[in-house]
């Protein structure tokens, strides 16, 4: 009796560390840095889908970096997932980042600038000019430039978010890529000459700018004129919204410059194999529907439509920048901070 007691306590201590050792291979960890609440429940889909239990650590981008670099090989994220691929740049270039990420199925789904074996964008969006077509012309605007920001003509007309901006830095990051640092220096100090304020505040509060005659044009990415047209900010920033009109940039040469969301795979995450296939979740068209129908961003597979709300204000023919590389970002991202304090740009 007693052996086989044994046997049976045994028995059970190698059922229970099984099923441990499964719980926890059923899992995946994500530090979350998009502030989207309709994020959490695609991810409640992909657990019905798959049985993968996702773990949501939410915060801000520079305190989840932070903790990811100062716990190193101790840390427990699998996916750091943010919004603008020079913040996964960046992450790459300290060395918190692996390879991994370079399934068929994301190959398939993802442009090839638009994603690394490291991180790949899971949605886009674009950083556009918007303008105020009473005091703007059409004139003016024709074959207008993210170069052209920088043009006289507009002194005193432009809004633009803070050189701390993410968004700001990785448009910069661009520009340096394309035209190299000393045309860019020259540029920001036109950028700066051109401000009808010191910058200050969101992107909403740039195209709130122009809606009150602030300012004439204003540099914000697309999904802010959708988000503030949906009602979801309030009406009055839904009536500022119907005031102003958006213009893709470049449209004669390389293409209006493009961002994403991106979903990066972090160095020792421990389940690897399940952050994999959430990243191959998110690429798919329901996921894809579920990201353009509650954040108002790009679709970035084929075969998806943006937001009725994108589509009938925006538009959806517009010449992407399919040149430039995005992961030229997070390398320029210290040149970008450097020519913008030195133009002056607060």
């Amino acid at each position: 009796m007693r052996k086989l007691m044994k046997k049976i306590t045994t028995l059970a201590l190698i059922i229970s560390l099984f099923a441990s050792a499964f719980a926890i291979a059923s899992e995946v960890n994500i530090f979350n840095a998009r502030h989207y609440k309709a994020d959490g429940d695609l991810y409640a889909k992909f657990t019905n889908k798959t049985g993968i239990k996702v773990n949501l650590i939410n915060g801000k981008s520079g305190a989840l970096e932070k903790r990811i670099i100062e716990e190193g090989a101790d840390s427990s994220a699998d996916l750091y997932i943010t919004a603008d691929a020079g913040r996964c740049g960046a992450m790459d270039a300290k060395g918190t980042l692996q390879g991994g990420l370079t399934s068929a199925a994301i190959k398939a789904a993802v442009p090839s600038s638009f994603r690394t074996n490291k991180w790949v964008g899971i949605a886009k969006r674009a950083r556009i000019i918007y303008y105020s077509p009473e005091r703007v012309t059409g004139a003016e605007l024709s074959g207008m430039t993210y170069e052209g920001l920088a043009d006289p003509k507009w002194k005193g007309r432009l809004v633009i978010r803070k050189s701390s901006n993410i968004y700001n830095k990785s448009l910069v990051a661009s520009l340096i890529k394309n035209n190299g640092k000393a045309a860019t220096a020259a540029w920001a100090e036109g950028v700066v000459a051109n401000m009808a304020r010191t910058p200050t505040g969101n992107d909403r509060a740039q195209i709130m700018a122009v809606a009150a005659g602030e300012a004439d044009i204003a540099v914000a990415n697309t999904y802010y004129l959708a988000l503030m047209l949906s009602g979801k900010k309030g009406p009055e920033q839904q009536a500022a919204a119907k005031k102003v009109k958006a213009f893709f940039p470049n449209q004669n040469d390389r293409g209006t410059h493009m961002n994403v969301s991106c979903a990066a795979l972090v160095k020792g995450a421990p389940n690897k194999a399940n952050a994999v296939k959430l990243v191959e979740f998110l690429l798919t068209p329901e996921s894809q529907e579920h990201f353009t129908n509650n954040t108002f961003e790009f679709p970035m597979i084929d075969g998806v439509s943006p937001s009725p709300l994108v589509v009938n204000n925006l538009g959806l023919d517009f010449k992407q920048d399919m040149k430039t590389k995005l992961a030229s970002y997070g390398k320029n991202q210290a040149a970008a901070v450097e020519v913008m304090t030195a133009a002056g740009w607060k």
